[in-house]
């Protein structure tokens, strides 16, 4: 777990009040497609930097 990456508190919080109908293409792990969108806005990084374990950055 990164110093980036969302607490356990925090994901309860933010996770009610993501989509959680299927449609479509099935949905990927919503909390590591926000920990990338999160560790790219608070390093400070370009996207192309983002590390792999937050999957694709097209994902993110």
């Amino acid at each position: 777990m990164s110093s980036y990456d969302l607490t356990d508190f925090e994901w309860r919080v933010i996770e009610p009040l993501l989509p959680n109908k299927p449609r479509g293409v099935p949905r990927v792990d919503d909390r590591r497609v926000l920990n990338g969108i999160f560790w790219v806005l608070r390093s400070g990084a370009p996207w192309r930097d983002l590390p792999e374990r937050y999957g694709p950055r097209t994902t993110c």
